[in-house]
C-alpha cells in the first residue's frame, strides 16, 4: 500500500509542480535580465484564469478540435506518471518502458497537430506541418540516445535502466556523454524552448507549438498550456533519471522519500537554471537550421551507440 501511495504522490507532484517549473525558469530569466518578473506562481494564476473563462469555438470546428486538449493532457499525464521521480520500484514499474513513453507523447502530438489543421487557419496548418516534420527527426534521435543506456541494462524499461546505472561504478564514459548531449538537444526541441522555439512570442515566421494553440481559449487552452508544462518537467525528470539517478529512493519509507524529494528538486533547479542561462544568452535558430540541429543530435546519439558497442560490449 505504501508503494501505491508514493506512486500516486509521484504522479501528483509531476502534474501539480509543472506550472511552478515554468514560473521558476521565467523568474530566473527575469533576474538575469535585471527584471523583477511576474513570480513563480504566475503560470498557476494564468491556468486558473483560463479555467474560469468561457470557451470560444469556431463554427466549423469539429469534434477533433474539442477533443484534442483532453487527449493531449491525458497522454502527457500518463507519460509523466510512469517516469519515476522519487521511488524506483513502483506498481507501474513494469509499464515504464521508453518505447511506450515515446508512443504516448507521439499520441498527444498527433492530436495536437490534427487540431491545428482542423480549424482551417493558415497558422494552425503551418504549426502542425513544422511540428510533424521536426518530430520525425527528433524521435529517432531520442530513441537512439536512450538505447545507449538500454544496451547496457539489456532492457528498455526505465526502472531497470536506472537500477543498472545506480549499480554501475561512476566513470566518465564517452558513450554516455554523447547520449547525454543528444538527449539535452532533443529535450529542447520536444519542449519547444529556445533556440528551437520561443513560447513567449507569437511571430508567425517562428511559431511552432504556439501556432497550433492560437484558436484555443478557456479551459481548452488551460489544458494545453498545462500539458506543455508537464512535458517540460517530464523531460527534465527523464534526463535526471537516465543520467543522474543518484538520490532516488529504493524503498518506500518516509525518510528516504523525503530525502529523494529534496534531491530531485535540487537537481531540477540546477537543470532549469542552466536552461534559463542558455535561453538568455542564445538567439533563436532560423527555421531552416533546425533540421541540421536535429541531424547533429542524431549523429551524436549514433556515435554514442557505436562507441558503447566498441568499447564496452565488444570488449
Amino acid at each position: 500500500m505504501s508503494s501505491i501511495f508514493f506512486q500516486l504522490l509521484q504522479a501528483v507532484l509531476m502534474v501539480m509542480f509543472a506550472p511552478l517549473v515554468l514560473g521558476f525558469v521565467s523568474t530566473v530569466k527575469a533576474r538575469l535580465q535585471n527584471r523583477r518578473g511576474a513570480g513563480i506562481m504566475q503560470p498557476w494564476r494564468d491556468i486558473q484564469k483560463l479555467f474560469n473563462k468561457e470557451v470560444v469555438l469556431a463554427d466549423h470546428a469539429s469534434w477533433i478540435f474539442r477533443f484534442a486538449p483532453y487527449v493531449v493532457f491525458t497522454a502527457t499525464v500518463m507519460a509523466a506518471s510512469v517516469v519515476p521521480s522519487l521511488l524506483l520500484d513502483t506498481p507501474l514499474s513494469l509499464t515504464a518502458d521508453v518505447i511506450a513513453l515515446v508512443a504516448l507523447l507521439a499520441l498527444g502530438r498527433f492530436f495536437l497537430s490534427l487540431a491545428g489543421m482542423d480549424i482551417g487557419t493558415a497558422f494552425g496548418g503551418m504549426g502542425a506541418s513544422r511540428e510533424m516534420t521536426f518530430s520525425a527527426l527528433a524521435e529517432p534521435a531520442m530513441l537512439m540516445s536512450i538505447f545507449v543506456l538500454a544496451i547496457g541494462a539489456h532492457s528498455t524499461n526505465l526502472t531497470t535502466m536506472i537500477a543498472h546505472t545506480l549499480h554501475t561504478p561512476l566513470l566518465i564514459q564517452p558513450s554516455i556523454a554523447f547520449a547525454l548531449v543528444a538527449m539535452l538537444m532533443i529535450a529542447i526541441v520536444e519542449t519547444g524552448r529556445i533556440p528551437i522555439d520561443n513560447p513567449s512570442t507569437h511571430l508567425e515566421l517562428t511559431m511552432i507549438h504556439e501556432a497550433m494553440l492560437l484558436e484555443y481559449s478557456g479551459r481548452h487552452l488551460a489544458l494545453m498550456e498545462w500539458a506543455s508544462a508537464v512535458k517540460l518537467l517530464l523531460f527534465a525528470t527523464l534526463i535526471i533519471d537516465l543520467f543522474f539517478p543518484w538520490g532516488i529512493s529504493g524503498d518506500a519509507s518516509l525518510v528516504t522519500i523525503a530525502l529523494a524529494l529534496m534531491i530531485w528538486i535540487a537537481k531540477l533547479m540546477v537543470l532549469f537554471v542552466i536552461l534559463a542561462v542558455m535561453e538568455t544568452s542564445m538567439a533563436k535558430l532560423r527555421m531552416f537550421e533546425v533540421p541540421q540541429y536535429l541531424g547533429a543530435a542524431f549523429v551524436l546519439a549514433f556515435l554514442g551507440l557505436i562507441i558503447h558497442y566498441m568499447l564496452e560490449v565488444a570488449v
